[in-house]
C-alpha cells in the first residue's frame, strides 16, 4: 500500500527519535496511553512509521513553549514520518489532520514545523490538479515569452462599480494583461458583487472585441459555498475568464468545490500566510504548503516578491517560486505570484535570481501611483522585465526606457 512522507523541522527537550515516535503515534492509532484493541496487527496497518531522525543541532532556549528541560538542552532535528495512504484514501480535510492538526499541541516539542510533503503517484488518478496552470493563463492572456503583468484595484475598498470599471478601461487601454480585486473586496454597501462584475465586464469585453484582448480579470468569489458558486456562475456568465478565492479563509474543501467547477483559472490568495509560516519553528513551510493547494487545483498562488514590504527575506520567495514551478504529479502547473510593494525595480532582482519568465508579477501602487499614471505604471513594468531579460541592471534600463526612468525616481529610495 502506498504511503505518504512528511518531513518536519523539530524541537524537543526529549531524545529526538522518541518525540517523533510520539508524533507518529498522537497522528495515527495511538494516544498518550495504550487502549484497549490497539493491537500489533492493527498498528501494523494503520500506525504513522518514523523514517528518519537527522540530529541537527541543540540550543539552550526552546523555540515555544513547551515541556522544560532540566538541564535547559533543546534537540533540535528533521524527522521524516509517514502514513498508509489506507489510513485517509484521497480526502484532502482528513490528509490535512494527519499531516498537522493536534500536533502543534504535543507538549514534547517547544518547536516543530512541517517542510515538505511526498505525495504518491496514485493521486493524480484522484485529483485532477490545476485546470489551466501556467500554460493555460498565457493562453487566456495571450501572454507569451514574458511575465503576465497585473494589478491590484485600488483603493481596495470604497470605489463604485463604475469607478473600478474606469479605472479598469484606463489599464486596459495601457497594456495590462491582469487586474483582480482587493482580497478584502467582495461585496460591499457601495459595491455589490453582481453590479462590478456586469461594470468591469463590459469594459473588458468591449476592450476585447475592439484589440482581440481580453484582460483577464480576477473577481473575489470568496464566501460560503453556495454563495461561491454563484458568483462563480455569474462571473462566467458575464464572460469571465478568473475568480479570486482567499485559500485560507474558505478551507482546502471549499476552495477545492470552486475548482472542480473548471470553467475559470482560480487565483489563490494566501491572505494570513504569516500566521502559517512566519515563525521558523511553527506551522508549514511553502514547499508543503504549495503541494496541498496544488492537489486542491489552484491555478495561481501567491509568494510574495523580491523586497517586498512584508517581514518574508528574498531567499525565502526565490525558493517559493522555485517550489511552484517544480514538476508534480507530471504536470500540476501553478502560476507564482509575485506581489507585496513591487514596482519595476525589483524585476532585474527577480529575474537574475530566478531566471524565469513563468510568473504573474503584481505591482498595485507601483502602477497605480507612477507619476505619469497608471497607463505609464503598466509601461514601466514591461519595460524593467524587458530590461531584466536583457541583463540590464536599474541604471542602465532608466538611461533606455522613460516611463521606467520616472519609476526610479518615484519608487527607488523606498
Amino acid at each position: 500500500m502506498e504511503r505518504i512522507t512528511a518531513t518536519y523541522f523539530i524541537e524537543t527537550p526529549f531524545e529526538p527519535a522518541s518525540a517523533a515516535a510520539v508524533l507518529a503515534g498522537e497522528q495515527s492509532s495511538g494516544t498518550f496511553t495504550a487502549v484497549p484493541g490497539e493491537t500489533e496487527e492493527l498498528k501494523q496497518r494503520f500506525a504513522a512509521r518514523v523514517e528518519s531522525v537527522e540530529f541537527l543541532e541543540t540550543v539552550s532556549t526552546p523555540a515555544i513553549p513547551g515541556s522544560e528541560s532540566k538541564d535547559n538542552q533543546y534537540h533540535r532535528a528533521i524527522v521524516k514520518v509517514s502514513w498508509s495512504i489506507e489510513n485517509f484514501g484521497y480526502n484532502l480535510p482528513v490528509l490535512i489532520s494527519s499531516l498537522q492538526g493536534n500536533l502543534y499541541e504535543i507538549r514534547q516539542f517547544t518547536g516543530l514545523k512541517l517542510m515538505d510533503i511526498d505525495i504518491p503517484e496514485s493521486y493524480a488518478n484522484h485529483f485532477s490538479g490545476p485546470k489551466f496552470g501556467i500554460a493555460g493563463c498565457r493562453k487566456l492572456t495571450d501572454v507569451q515569452n514574458r511575465p503576465l503583468i497585473g494589478t491590484i484595484i485600488k483603493p481596495s475598498v470604497g470605489l463604485t462599480p463604475q469607478q473600478t470599471a474606469t479605472l479598469v478601461g484606463t489599464l486596459a487601454e495601457a497594456g495590462i494583461d491582469f487586474i483582480k480585486d482587493d482580497e478584502l473586496l467582495s461585496s460591499t454597501a457601495n459595491s455589490p458583487f453582481n453590479e462590478r462584475v456586469d461594470e468591469v465586464m463590459n469594459v473588458i469585453n468591449r476592450f476585447a472585441d475592439k484589440t482581440g484582448k481580453k484582460i483577464m480579470y480576477a473577481f473575489n468569489i470568496s464566501g460560503e459555498t453556495d454563495e461561491m458558486l454563484a458568483r462563480y456562475e455569474k462571473v462566467v456568465n458575464a464572460g469571465g475568464t478568473c475568480a479570486m478565492v482567499s485559500i485560507n479563509s474558505v478551507g482546502v474543501a471549499g476552495t477545492k468545490k470552486i475548482c472542480d467547477q473548471g470553467a475559470l483559472a482560480i487565483h489563490g490568495h494566501r491572505n494570513g500566510w504569516g500566521m502559517l509560516t512566519r515563525h521558523p519553528l511553527l506551522g508549514i513551510d511553502f514547499r508543503a504548503y504549495q503541494k496541498l493547494w496544488r492537489l486542491a487545483g489552484v491555478d495561481q498562488l501567491h509568494v510574495n516578491g523580491i523586497q517586498n514590504k512584508f517581514w518574508e527575506s528574498d531567499d525565502s520567495v526565490v525558493a517559493s517560486i522555485e517550489a511552484c514551478l517544480k514538476p508534480m504529479l507530471g504536470g500540476y502547473e501553478v502560476l507564482p505570484v509575485v506581489s507585496s510593494g513591487q514596482w519595476g525595480g525589483q524585476a532585474p532582482e527577480t529575474y537574475r535570481r530566478t531566471k524565469t519568465t513563468d510568473i504573474l508579477y503584481m505591482a498595485g501602487g507601483g502602477i497605480l501611483a507612477h507619476p505619469m499614471g497608471p497607463a505609464a505604471g503598466v509601461t514601466a513594468l514591461q519595460q524593467a522585465w524587458q530590461a531584466a531579460v536583457d541583463g540590464l541592471d536599474i541604471e542602465g534600463a532608466a538611461k533606455i526606457y522613460p516611463e521606467f526612468a520616472k519609476s526610479v525616481e518615484k519608487f527607488g529610495s523606498k
